[in-house]
């Protein structure tokens, strides 16, 4: 049996935000109407940025919706018809100040399908060096860097909880060494 397709039959704009909007929309599920409250997102990057010594990049950030700091690999939202290699460049260079020389695509998550069409590109980056951060006003990191045995360790403690830091993470594995 296929999997049937839903039809968008009505979209009502609900909320139009600097970062996201929500519509209210009906689709025709197998002849049927269904309700689908919609978050719409530009989509981002992730990137696991990893040092000449063999560390992991990962940022402390405060998370005003979960209210508390989370550690996070480098991560951004794509501007209005950016690619999303040019957005993983500008984000680790403004995030972190690294640029990297080789870039290394793990491919893409959809971090939320049920409600929110975001999707991730995600990034490995290699070959780093070193220059200044240029974070935007309204954000704060401070960077730590882990070996890979560390960040295993970290992640099995749920000291890791984002989601796509966990998917990029362990789409590198394959590139990393213990």
């Amino acid at each position: 049996m296929a999997i049937s397709k839903e039809i968008q039959k009505s979209s009502e704009m609900k909320f139009n935000g600097k970062l996201i909007q929500v519509t209210y929309d009906i689709a025709d599920v197998n002849g049927k109407d269904a309700w689908r409250e919609v978050v719409h997102h530009p989509g981002a990057t992730a990137i696991v940025a990893v040092t000449e010594d063999n560390k992991i990049v990962m940022e402390r950030q405060f998370r005003y919706a979960l209210q508390q700091p989370l550690l996070e690999v480098p991560a951004g939202k794509l501007d209005p018809n950016e690619e999303p290699i040019v957005c993983a460049k500008r984000e680790l260079a403004e995030e972190t100040g690294y640029r990297a020389a080789q870039w290394i695509s793990l491919g893409t998550i959809a971090t939320s399908p049920g409600f929110c069409n975001e999707v991730l590109h995600l990034y490995l980056a290699k070959d780093l060096t070193k220059g200044e951060t240029n974070w935007d006003p309204d954000e704060y990191v401070e960077l730590e860097y882990y070996t890979l045995p560390e960040l295993l360790e970290a992640i099995q403690n749920e000291k890791i909880k984002d989601s796509k830091s966990l998917a990029a993470l362990m789409l590198a594995m394959p590139y990393l060494k213990s």
